[in-house]
């Protein structure tokens, strides 16, 4: 309320000053109907003005903005695969069917175009993955995931995620995924329903992790090729990967 009695008066002063200045004007040089004659030339071109500062360079600079966050996002998600991302991955890959070979699907180098990515992340969101759920499995994600929890959280409280809604749909995921298994005394001797339930999660999380690390990748070609070749020489669907560089 405040604020708005504020620009309440400002707004009166600033045209009782502009109408002063018109009578100031028609009072020196006599010549009312040149006063209004430029009067309403400016009043023609505020529309033009509105359209060039309000539509055309604020969405620039808004524009502008979304590229420099999204730099800043990608760093976020870099870190994300470094800490938990690649190795979570290579977790989902044990779970994965005998009978689903996915892999050589995402076998990414450096002959994959930006078209190639989006239409893999794309592809791979909404993939129905065969999920072989096995204790001993659990175990490792259990233990695995509840080591990333603090970092985890640490990457829900970032503020800046909130603009990159499918990263954190990935992230929610991943941290529901956690409480599930931690909300389980033992993992031992579930029943099938609830093994059920588990791989409708995994399946949930890997779908998310895979599509944003395909986006992720893309990134890293277009912006930061060295590091995509690490990331490719790295790469947790390759059974060959090393990141040791070797001659051909």
């Amino acid at each position: 309320m405040k604020r708005f009695r504020w620009v309440f008066f400002a707004g009166i002063a600033f045209l009782g000053s502009s109408a002063l200045f018109y009578i100031v004007q028609i009072a020196i040089f006599k010549s009312p109907r040149d006063t209004f004659f430029y009067l309403l030339q400016d009043l023609a071109f505020v529309p033009i003005q509105v359209l060039i500062v309000t539509l055309i360079i604020d969405q620039l600079l808004t524009i502008r903005e979304k590229r420099a966050l999204l730099k800043k996002l990608n760093m976020v998600i870099g870190v994300f695969y470094s800490e938990t991302g690649t190795s979570l991955l290579s977790l989902f890959n044990e779970f994965g069917s005998q009978n689903e070979n996915i892999g050589k699907e995402l076998l990414i180098g450096n002959d994959w175009s930006g078209r190639d990515f989006s239409s893999k992340s794309r592809t791979f969101r909404t993939f129905k993955y065969k999920i072989e759920i096995r204790t001993e499995l659990l175990e490792n994600l259990k233990v695995f995931l509840l080591g990333k929890r603090g970092f985890l959280l640490s990457l829900l409280e970032n503020p800046n995620l909130l603009e990159h809604d499918s990263f954190t749909d990935l992230l929610w995921a991943v941290f529901h995924l956690t409480d599930e298994l931690a909300a389980r005394e033992t993992l031992t001797g579930l029943p099938a329903s609830d093994l059920a339930h588990l791989a409708v999660d995994i399946r949930r999380a890997k779908a998310l992790l895979i599509s944003e690390w395909l986006v992720y990748m893309n990134h890293l070609k277009e912006d930061y090729p060295y590091l995509y070749s690490l990331e490719i020489r790295k790469n947790p669907f390759d059974p060959d990967a090393s990141p040791i560089v070797r001659s051909n």
